[in-house]
């Protein structure tokens, strides 16, 4: 039955576990690539500008899924979407085994196509489920605890894979100078084997998950007048472009999720770049996914106890831009550390962004939560343009795209998410 759950009458403590389980296992699948970056960049024997392409097939899949994703939603409803996402996501870690056997770079490719597919469906049922499921104000404070269960698996996952994947990285790369090219090819081999045991793991662990979520009691929500053809909110021949606000905020989050990822993924590769042993650079994505985890432990204590979702974004937006231009002006270490500490000045982005952005949508929800999920294509449009410049101005000058980036964010948290909004709701927000 389809409840609508805006009120926050109820308890859905049962339903935030759920959601929060399902936002881990997409947190640890995302921050893999931090380490399959550098991985491939090795087993394949690939340029810095190659590398970034793992992030680029990732991510575009949002763009080129997120739309399907909402016509999906409309006839499966959110948790049976849900489902769905976990088992693309599985076909797509399977298709790791052939990629290694083959040692195709394509093949690894198309399979994290498919894996951002999958979770292109998964965030888009997700995201808005999580800001429904109770009232609005504090919407941040609970996509926060997901935030957690999220970075929190982000933590892990380069710890873990890392492990596996990346162990004795600088002694491989250096024995492969020695080799002729059949024995270089062997030692390739095997190293792209080690792949082959975590993706089945991975594909296993994501069918269980669609299987409970399937025999699952979540409830199907819809947002405030998301079943009606007119409304308060929607009025007679509204569409998806009356809401200016909407398209400012998926400008914004396709920025925001650009820089996070250049933070989380290729801090490892920058690392690399300046000199640090890879042995010690695969650490680095956790170093930021703490900094996260502690920038929403404290959205979760002040949101919206203490201070607004749109306060804490533009804080958060003014140490994005102190930190990039201290990770610019530094060298060595401490420009890396500074390039992790965005992980703080990230936390609170996208738990904000997501209710101030489909806030007022009613039957525009899904739509409106499909076009933010195309913005997480921003992950892979501004790596692979930070990789270019690299090659040209050096991989720490580069990071001055993120600059303007950040200043966006900080328009869209003092007047961007008020554009076009209908002057009764803006109190709420």
């Amino acid at each position: 039955m389809n409840q609508n759950l805006t009120t926050g009458k109820k308890n859905y403590t049962s339903e935030i576990v759920i959601i929060g389980i399902l936002f881990f296992i997409f947190g640890f699948v995302t921050w893999l690539n931090s380490t399959l970056i550098p991985y491939l960049q090795i087993a394949c024997q690939l340029e810095t500008s190659q590398a970034v392409l793992v992030t680029f097939a990732f991510y575009i899949s949002y763009a080129v899924m997120a739309f399907p994703s909402s016509w999906v939603l409309k006839k499966t409803g959110f948790k049976n979407g849900m489902m769905w996402g976990l088992v693309l996501m599985a076909v797509g870690a399977l298709i790791f085994i052939p990629a290694a056997q083959s040692r195709t770079y394509g093949l690894f490719l198309t399979g994290l196509f498919v894996i951002g597919t999958g979770l292109a469906l998964l965030q888009t049922a997700s995201n808005p489920y999580i800001t429904i499921l109770g009232p609005l104000e504090s919407a941040a404070k609970r996509i926060s605890v997901m935030g957690i269960c999220n970075k929190g698996a982000g933590a892990l996952a380069p710890l873990v894979m890392g492990a596996f994947l990346l162990k004795n990285s600088d002694a491989i790369v250096e024995k492969l100078k020695t080799l002729n090219p059949a024995e270089k090819a062997v030692e390739l081999d095997a190293l792209a084997s080690r792949v082959i045991v975590p993706y089945i793991i991975i594909a296993t662990v994501l069918i269980a998950l669609a299987v409970f979520i399937y025999f699952s009691s979540l409830p199907e929500v819809k947002a405030e007048g998301e079943d009606m053809e007119t409304n308060e909110a929607n009025g007679d021949g509204q569409t998806i472009f009356s809401f200016p606000y909407l398209w400012i905020g998926f400008v914004t989050l396709f920025l925001y999720v650009g820089v996070e990822v250049m933070a989380g993924d290729i801090i490892q590769v920058y690392g690399k770049a300046i000199g640090i042993n890879l042995d010690i650079a695969k650490h680095f994505t956790t170093y930021t996914m703490i900094g996260m985890l502690i920038g929403y432990l404290i959205g979760i204590v002040t949101i919206p106890k203490y201070i607004s979702q749109t306060t804490a974004l533009k804080g958060c937006a003014i140490l994005g831009i102190i930190f990039t231009l201290l990770a610019i002006f530094t060298s060595g270490y401490t420009s890396v550390f500074f390039i992790a500490l965005l992980g703080l000045a990230n936390a609170l982005v996208w738990p904000a962004i997501w209710p101030l952005t489909i806030h007022g949508l009613g039957r525009f929800t899904k739509a409106g939560s499909a076009l933010l999920i195309i913005g997480i294509a921003g992950g892979a449009v501004l790596p692979k343009i930070w990789a270019s410049l690299g090659e040209k101005i050096g991989f720490q000058q580069a990071f001055w795209i993120m600059v303007p980036c950040y200043l966006f964010i900080l328009y869209f948290a003092a007047y961007g998410h008020k554009v076009g909004l209908k002057p009764e709701r803006k109190k709420v927000v």
